[in-house]
């Protein structure tokens, strides 16, 4: 991916807790779904606020628009799935639940979002990992014992966020 997009001056700079001009650049990929690769590429950028408010803008885009998305599935399954930034990954879990999967993606999905259930600390990204896991799980029994299985580690966690979204998540699956 490139790191040069006209993008990146919208998203830098302002409080880095803030979403500084992401719903603009939200709009304008909606309006130009030509676009999205460019928000994509922002994703490289050095700056990680410019990452964050990327990944926010792809994931709003893609909770209006998922069907927009389908041609960048092998990207987020894959260089997006590889950057360890929390803000990046929780927005990455989001998406993999609202966009339509092939079923070897969706396999190789569920294995990203077993990956974020096993190797963050990030609260934001386990309640989203936790979600997209049961929609992921569907209707096939085998799968929702795989993310009953997942999502149950999270049960008695410390964290009231993830053990509150685990036993809700836990109640939809019809495990508790």
């Amino acid at each position: 991916m490139s790191t040069t997009s006209p993008f990146t001056a919208m998203l830098a700079g302002g409080d880095p807790r803030s979403l500084g001009r992401t719903a603009e650049v939200v709009d304008v990929v909606l309006a130009d779904p030509g676009r999205l690769g460019e928000l994509f590429a922002c994703l490289d950028s050095p700056d990680p606020v410019v990452r964050m408010r990327a990944a926010d803008g792809l994931e709003k885009a893609c909770r209006a628009r998922p069907e927009r998305f389908t041609r960048f599935v092998p990207r987020l399954l894959g260089e997006v799935a590889a950057i360890a930034q929390p803000s990046v990954r929780w927005h990455l879990a989001q998406m993999l639940g609202e966009v339509a999967l092939r079923p070897s993606e969706a396999e190789a999905a569920r294995g990203v979002l077993r990956d974020q259930l096993a190797g963050s600390s990030d609260w934001i990204v386990l309640t989203s990992a936790m979600s997209s896991l049961a929609a992921l799980a569907g209707d096939d029994p085998a799968l929702r014992a795989d993310a009953v299985r997942w999502i149950g580690r999270f049960a008695d966690d410390p964290r009231p966020a993830v053990a509150k979204r685990a036993a809700r998540v836990l109640t939809a699956l019809g495990a508790s």
